[in-house]
C-alpha cells in the first residue's frame, strides 16, 4: 500500500541539527558543543518538590490551562522580572514546553496563506512550525555587523498585505543576540502601524551578561493587546526534560489556544507543574549561580575562538557563540564534518539555522568548562593544520 503523506508535511526538511547529531552519536569520545541544553542537573530543591508531589499521590490531570497555583506564580514572576501584569486565571496557559505554546499560538492565529515574519539565523523549528500551521514563513536575515539584532527598517521592508504575525526570539538561539530597548520600541511601532500580532519567545531572558538587562517588547505602548509572551523553565532553570512552558496573552487568544491544547495535549504533567512552582518562587539563587558560570565559559570560549582566527562576537545572552569560519576556506558543513571526524569536536553548521548562517558555526557553552578547554585546544590545532 502506498500512503500519501500530506504535501505540507512531506516537503518539510528534517532538522539540520538532529541529522548532524546522528553522525555524532555513531562516534566515541566526542566533545559536543552542539546541543542547546544545560549541563547542570535541575537544582535539588526543585527535584524534591516533584518527589514530594509524587509521595502525596499528585498524579492526575490538571485544568487544561494549568494548575491555578502555578498560573498565579507565573503571574507574580512575570510581574517581578518583566514588569508586565497578566490575570492568572484567564490570560495564562501552561504548555508542554515553549515549543507547544508556539504551535498553539500559530494554529490559533493563522488562516492558510497568512505570512509569519521571523528573524534568521533562528531556532530550527520556527519555519517548520509555521508551515505545519498552514502559514507562510518569511525570513528576515540579520547581520553580524548589527550583532544579529533585528532592525525595524528591515522588518518594514518585508511586510506585505498577507503579513499577520512577527516572531521574535531575544536573546537568540543560535547567535546570542539581544535587542537594545530603543530599537525594540521602533519594532513595536512598526507592529502597531501594520497591525501585526507578535509572538515573543523569551526563554533565554534570565541568561544575560555584562550587566545587560532584558526588555520585553510587551512593555511598549500598544503591544500587550497584540502579543503572546512565551517563556518556560528549560534553559535558565536547567529543566529541559520537565517540558514546562507557558504563554501569556489576551484572554480571547488564550481561550483559542486552550481549545487546541484541550483536544490534543490536555495538560502538562502535574509533577512538572508542582516543580515549576518551586522553581519560580525559590529558584533565583540557583539561576544566578548557573548564569555566572555560563558567563565565565562565554568569556573563555570567545577569547579562544578569536585567538585561533575565527572572528567571534561576545554574545550578551543565551549560551551560544556563532563564530565566523570563512577564513578557513571551508563551508560551514564541511568545517563541522571535518572538525568532528579529525578532532572529535561537534559544532553545528550555521545553515541549520537558516541560509544566513552560512560561514558560521554554532558552539554551545552549556558544556563543562574543562570540556570546553579541551575542545578549544582541538579546534585551534584543526585551524592551524588547515592553514599550514
Amino acid at each position: 500500500m502506498s500512503i500519501a503523506i500530506a504535501d505540507h508535511i512531506r516537503d518539510i526538511p528534517r532538522s539540520g541539527i538532529r541529522d548532524f547529531f546522528e553522525i555524532v552519536q555513531s562516534m566515541d569520545d566526542v566533545i559536543s558543543l552542539g546541543i542547546g541544553e544545560p549541563d547542570f542537573a535541575t537544582p535539588w530543591h526543585i527535584r524534591e518538590a516533584a518527589i514530594f508531589a509524587l509521595e502525596r499521590g499528585r498524579t492526575g490531570y490538571t485544568s487544561n490551562l494549568g494548575l491555578p497555583r502555578l498560573r498565579r506564580t507565573i503571574s507574580d514572576y512575570v510581574r517581578r522580572h518583566f514588569q508586565i501584569s497578566y490575570e492568572p486565571l484567564t490570560e495564562i496557559l501552561v504548555s508542554v514546553g515553549v515549543s507547544e505554546a508556539i504551535d498553539l499560538a500559530l494554529r490559533a492565529l493563522l488562516n492558510p496563506g497568512d505570512e509569519v515574519l521571523y528573524h534568521e539565523p533562528c531556532y530550527v523549528s520556527y519555519s517548520p512550525t509555521i508551515v505545519m500551521a498552514r502559514g507562510v514563513p518569511k525570513a528576515i536575515t540579520t547581520r553580524a555587523e548589527d550583532a544579529f539584532a533585528l532592525r525595524a527598517e528591515d522588518l518594514e521592508k518585508h511586510i506585505t498585505p498577507r503579513s499577520k504575525v512577527l516572531m521574535l526570539n531575544f536573546p537568540t538561539n543560535p547567535t546570542g543576540a539581544t535587542m537594545e530597548p530603543e530599537e525594540l520600541e521602533k519594532i513595536a511601532a512598526v507592529c502597531v502601524r501594520h497591525n501585526l500580532v507578535v509572538l515573543t519567545d523569551e526563554i533565554y531572558s534570565e541568561l544575560t551578561y555584562e550587566g545587560a538587562t532584558h526588555t520585553s517588547i510587551v512593555k511598549f505602548t500598544g503591544m500587550k493587546e497584540r502579543t503572546v509572551f512565551l517563556h518556560g523553565l528549560s534553559k535558565a532553570f536547567a529543566m529541559t526534560g520537565w517540558r514546562i512552558g507557558f504563554a501569556c496573552a489576551p484572554s480571547a487568544l488564550i481561550e483559542a489556544m486552550m481549545k487546541i491544547h484541550q483536544y490534543s495535549i490536555l495538560c502538562a504533567p502535574i509533577m512538572g507543574q508542582d516543580a515549576a512552582v518551586e522553581a519560580l518562587e525559590r529558584g533565583q539563587d540557583s539561576v544566578e549561580r548557573m548564569r555566572r558560570e555560563y558567563e565565565r565559559r562565554r568569556n573563555f570560549i570567545v577569547s579562544s575562538l578569536n585567538e585561533m582566527g575565527l572572528p567571534c562576537r561576545s554574545p550578551r545572552g543565551a549560551f551560544y557563540v556563532f563564530p565566523e569560519i570563512t577564513s578557513t576556506g571551508l563551508a560551514s558543513r564541511d568545517f563541522s564534518l571535518r572538525l568532528l571526524q579529525e578532532k572529535k569536536v561537534a559544532v553545528v553548521p550555521g545553515p541549520a539555522f537558516g541560509s544566513g548562517g552560512e560561514g558560521h558555526v554554532r558552539c554551545s557553552f552549556a558544556t563543562a568548562y574543562d570540556q570546553i578547554k579541551i575542545a578549544m585546544e582541538r579546534m585551534a590545532e584543526f585551524c592551524r593544520e588547515l592553514r599550514a
